[in-house]
């Protein structure tokens, strides 16, 4: 694996922008010379990704992240796929149903197609180094820069807890530390998330700066910013966990049905995809093209006038053909929960390997290697 910088030619950066800033056009112009570069030697990358295990994942985290990682494992990127399960602590005061939420990510991750032979995927509390490297990146940056993290901010006013914990806080140090620890180069995320990818970079920047001695210790990830649309939920709010409009890739045929037939939609009869002012029937036109294959245009000149329960009738039908081999597959892995824990095993093992060997670089470096 090469950990040195990738190198994107001068015209993937807007005009004026400083290398190690990821402001969206320039992350945008970044990406797109990033997938050239995935597509020619995608031996050059490792990619740091994950969830945080707190409840079952849908079409949105399908759509939206999911069916991508498995795009860059079989392009042949080195993957790492962690299971946060620390970081579930951050905005709630206890993590229910730990275990079992942990075990539903791991088969949702091999339904889709994620392979542990390729794809090491772990739990963060397996990984006594990776959070050893917190100390060190705490001291490379201030509370003010904390402080400002707008999606920090963001977070904590949706906090579930009655205050505000020191680690929702530390959150970007602590996904910094997720991406150094196995050196991780490019990260998939949204527009939302740059901001913390932005710390993640100042902290590998500033460390060696101060400790590498005329080496880079670490490597400044870039941002693989995601293509995808965003999904609805039923309600026709954001898609989420939380908010019970989701339609989780668990769900069986007929869950599924009962779901959809509840979506949002207008009192419009015939059918036009039309985001900005049809919010709700085009979230279900993208999803059945997503699910097809075909454009949402095309879905809505099939459908016309004959209104919102033939919409949902062709979003329902497309959703379960879709997902009927994902869900086989789930069903088939979820006889096998020995094999489950294995795949934790081995991935734990895997990323305890280069978390020791990472920490003892970074103790190298600090002169702490006693």
């Amino acid at each position: 694996m090469n950990t040195t910088p990738v190198t994107v030619s001068p015209e993937a950066s807007a005009a004026g922008t400083p290398a190690d800033t990821l402001g969206t056009s320039a992350a945008q112009a970044r990406s797109a010379a990033l997938e050239e570069l995935i597509l020619k030697d995608p031996g050059q990358f490792r990619v740091l990704t994950g969830d945080r295990p707190t409840g079952r994942l849908h079409l949105g985290h399908y759509f939206g992240t999911l069916h991508n990682r498995v795009r860059l494992q079989n392009l042949g990127v080195e993957m790492f796929v962690i299971i946060a399960d620390y970081q579930v602590l951050t905005d709630r005061d206890v993590a229910d149903n730990l275990t079992e939420h942990v075990e539903e990510l791991v088969l949702d991750y091999l339904a889709i197609g994620v392979d542990p032979a390729r794809t090491t995927i772990f739990t963060h509390s397996a990984i006594p180094a990776l959070n050893q490297l917190m100390l060190p990146f705490l001291s490379l940056v201030s509370v003010a820069e904390l402080n400002r993290n707008p999606t920090v901010k963001d977070e904590i006013t949706h906090s579930r807890q009655s205050a505000v914990s020191g680690l929702m806080f530390t959150y970007p140090v602590h996904q910094a530390a997720d991406i150094l620890f196995c050196k991780g180069n490019l990260v998939p995320v949204g527009q939302d998330q740059l901001p913390h990818l932005e710390l993640t970079r100042t902290i590998a920047r500033r460390f060696n700066d101060r400790y590498g001695n005329g080496t880079a210790v670490f490597p400044q990830p870039d941002a693989l910013l995601s293509s995808a649309p965003l999904l609805l939920g039923t309600d026709g709010t954001k898609m989420s966990k939380s908010r019970g409009n989701a339609v989780s890739l668990s769900a069986d045929a007929d869950e599924t049905a009962r779901l959809l037939k509840g979506a949002k939609t207008d009192a419009e009869r015939h059918i036009t995809y039309d985001p900005a002012t049809r919010p709700e029937v085009s979230s279900l036109l993208l999803l059945a093209a997503l699910c097809q294959n075909r454009t949402p245009q095309q879905v809505a000149d099939d459908i016309g006038s004959a209104g919102a329960a033939a919409l949902k009738k062709t979003v329902t039908e497309a959703v379960n053909e879709y997902l009927a081999p994902i869900r086989a597959r789930r069903a088939e892995y979820a006889q096998d929960r020995a094999f489950l824990r294995q795949t934790l095993r081995e991935g734990n093992e895997r990323a305890r390997a280069v978390a020791d060997a990472t920490l003892a670089e970074v103790r190298s470096a600090m002169n702490s290697h006693y």
